[in-house]
């Protein structure tokens, strides 16, 4: 039980400080270089071993729609994105450095209905590994497995 805690804790400190307005280090490192953004991440590279099985699954999930490319020799499968919006983008990647693996950085997902998502990610193979849980003033967040083996996650945003 202890385990769980610390883990509950943890999640509610990292999801605190994600959506914090805080000004930090990094604000000053970033404002220092002219760069107008606040958000230090940019791209994503989901792992996977089967490219149209994780286009099927994120598809069926979340209703994305993925442009493929082949990009230093590896297949991608790029995320939706729009210029001069927020938010960051990514791609489904496969090639011979890409491992899929639940020990590794957690990509967190937006929701409006985590509730529906979660149904989603069980009828099209993926798992629950961490159920649908409160963090206070923030929202919902909640964790699972995808079709390939990545720890994904979700977050709602409070109403």
């Amino acid at each position: 039980m202890k385990i769980s805690g610390t883990l509950f804790f943890l999640k509610i400190l990292l999801i605190t400080t994600i959506f914090s307005c805080q000004t930090n280090k990094a604000d000053k490192v970033m404002n220092e270089s002219n760069i107008t953004s606040y958000n230090p991440v940019v791209y994503f590279e989901i792992p996977v071993n089967d490219i149209d099985r994780a286009i099927d699954f994120y598809t069926a999930v979340f209703d994305f729609h993925f442009e493929k490319q082949v990009i230093d020799h590896n297949e991608m499968a790029l995320f939706p994105f729009t210029d001069g919006q927020t938010g960051v983008s990514g791609s489904l990647a496969k090639g011979e450095i890409y491992k899929p693996t639940k020990g590794g950085v957690v990509i967190y997902f937006k929701t409006l209905d985590i509730d529906s998502t979660l149904q989603r990610v069980v009828e099209n193979g993926g798992q629950l590994l961490y159920p649908k849980t409160p963090i206070g003033n923030l929202g919902l967040v909640a964790e699972f497995e995808d079709c390939e083996g990545n720890r994904i996650a979700l977050h709602q945003s409070a109403e």
